[in-house]
């Protein structure tokens, strides 16, 4: 499958994004999700010759998006080690970080990698596929208790327990390596006329568990947290109500559980301001236009 820049990723809320960076013409920036290069050309497009542009993605198929400019650094990392790759630069503040946490329509185009029930392939779906576990390591080895978890929490499925048990028997008889393995032993779970939305719920679970999304998600906001100076923006586009949970919590009280801390006179202590107090959606336009954005959620703070 050929795949450009343009095919690879469609960037969503372009423009809401990097406006919200408030970006300093000289400043130093990251982009912790490069994909197709989208949201990092527009900010290069704003940045002079003494600014410089950081860019983390673990996925080797990114990198053919390289930009060819000397203000840009393409990091090939997990952004979970943000703060560490910064300190590697000799980077000990930043003005501005932007995520879009979506999965690249290059990801579920692509019929090799297993993140799509469009295609029969095998159950794949790291981002990174030099390392860790697989989703059919996963179907094949967890219990069914620590399945029923995932879906649970991962797919919000409230049938969660019965498929943990159909793959549990499943996989006695006959190891899920497919695409095409998974949904014949489960489809018959999943009501005709939500079954698409379902399945698509199911397949989301295994590629967050495969991918650590929410452990990394919580450390990179925590390094983006201490790596940002004062007046520095995080703009985050979320497409799950669990990471939008993360990122609310961490905008709002400066840490990913939400607990809000209080000094000796009761006043609420934040690292942040937020930015816009209801979460930016795409347009009506947008969304028509491209369909993978209708669940974006964008959410801007300043660190004080």
């Amino acid at each position: 499958m050929i795949t450009t820049a343009e095919t690879y990723h469609v960037p969503v809320l372009l423009h809401e994004s990097i406006d919200g960076l408030a970006i300093k013409s000289g400043g130093i920036y990251v982009d912790v999700t490069f994909g197709g290069g989208g949201h990092s050309k527009e900010i290069l497009r704003r940045l002079d010759e003494k600014a410089h542009l950081y860019s983390f993605d673990q996925d080797p198929d990114a990198e053919k998006n390289i930009v060819n400019d000397d203000r840009f650094t393409f990091v090939r990392s997990n952004f979970r080690y943000l703060k560490n790759w910064m300190r590697y630069y000799g980077v000990d503040h930043i003005d501005g970080l932007l995520a879009d946490l979506g999965v690249s329509s290059h990801h579920f185009d692509d019929e090799t990698r297993g993140f799509s029930f469009r295609f029969d392939a095998p159950l794949d779906m790291r981002m990174n596929k030099r390392a860790g576990t697989t989703a059919a390591e996963i179907l094949n080895t967890y219990d069914e208790e620590q399945l029923a978890d995932i879906f649970y929490i991962y797919g919000e499925l409230k049938n969660a327990r019965k498929i943990a048990s159909i793959i549990a028997k499943t996989r006695n008889e006959k190891k899920i390596e497919t695409t095409g393995d998974l949904m014949s032993a489960t489809e018959k779970l999943f009501q005709r006329e939500r079954e698409k939305k379902e399945m698509a719920k199911m397949f989301q679970a295994l590629r967050i568990e495969v991918n650590h999304e929410m452990d990394a998600l919580k450390e990179m906001l925590n390094g983006a947290k201490d790596l940002l100076g004062e007046g520095g923006r995080l703009s985050v586009i979320t497409y799950h109500s669990l990471e939008d949970r993360i990122v609310k919590n961490m905008m709002k009280a400066g840490n990913v559980e939400g607990k809000i801390k209080q000094d000796f006179f009761g006043r609420i202590e934040a690292p942040f301001r937020l930015i816009n107090n209801k979460v930016i959606v795409p347009s009506d336009e947008e969304q028509q236009q491209n369909p993978r954005s209708r669940s974006a959620k964008l959410r801007i703070a300043e660190k004080i």
